[in-house]
């Protein structure tokens, strides 16, 4: 079964292909096509995103799409970032860029107060129009410092209380399992292996 992925994220791709390594599916990314434009991610939620995103480029494409839309929710910020995650210090911000603005936003916030966490939705989208979402939620709270070399976004900061370590500490493995988008991977995995 071949699927888009509706992403140039090389980091997602990855852990997306590495979930679904022991299924039918062939994934490939938009890297793989010309001409696909960036799609304005206008929603007001997770969902509205992915199923904006996905929708669009099965229509160009003709396949089957799965896309995410995922980010990072601090509490005591009244939920920023949000659904502007990836660009929360701009539209071409950094990983980087990101990350010293939300420690900036939380300098004089105690530890306590740093709770947080990811959420990803998965939308596969069929050329017929059909689709269904898949979600998932990883709590945690933010550190002051970047800690870790794995993984990308928020991870560094993304500190994991039962494993005592970062989200970026994680070795990939352990990463998949624990994960917002690990686990709506799985989900989408069992319908997968129940009906491909």
């Amino acid at each position: 079964m071949k699927i888009v992925f509706a992403s140039r994220n090389q980091g997602k791709l990855n852990e997306i292909k590495s979930m679904l390594a022991d299924t039918k599916v062939e994934l490939i990314s938009l890297t793989d096509y010309d001409g696909i434009p960036e799609i304005v991610e206008d929603g007001k939620s997770f969902l509205e995103n992915a199923l904006k995103k996905a929708k669009i480029i099965s229509g160009i494409t003709g396949e089957t799409v799965l896309a995410d839309d995922s980010g990072l929710t601090v509490s005591v910020l009244n939920g920023e970032p949000g659904i502007y995650s990836s660009r929360y210090a701009g539209e071409k911000a950094t990983d980087d860029e990101n990350n010293a603005k939300l420690l900036d936003k939380l300098k004089n916030v105690p530890p306590e107060k740093r709770t947080a966490y990811f959420q990803c939705v998965l939308v596969l989208y069929r050329a017929d129009g059909s689709f269904e979402s898949f979600a998932g939620n990883w709590q945690g709270q933010i550190i002051d410092e970047k800690r870790g070399s794995n993984g990308f976004g928020y991870d560094p900061i993304f500190w994991v209380p039962e494993m005592k370590m970062t989200a970026a500490e994680l070795p990939s493995a352990v990463k998949n399992t624990l994960s917002h988008r690990g686990q709506a991977l799985a989900k989408l995995k069992n319908k997968l292996l129940s009906c491909c």
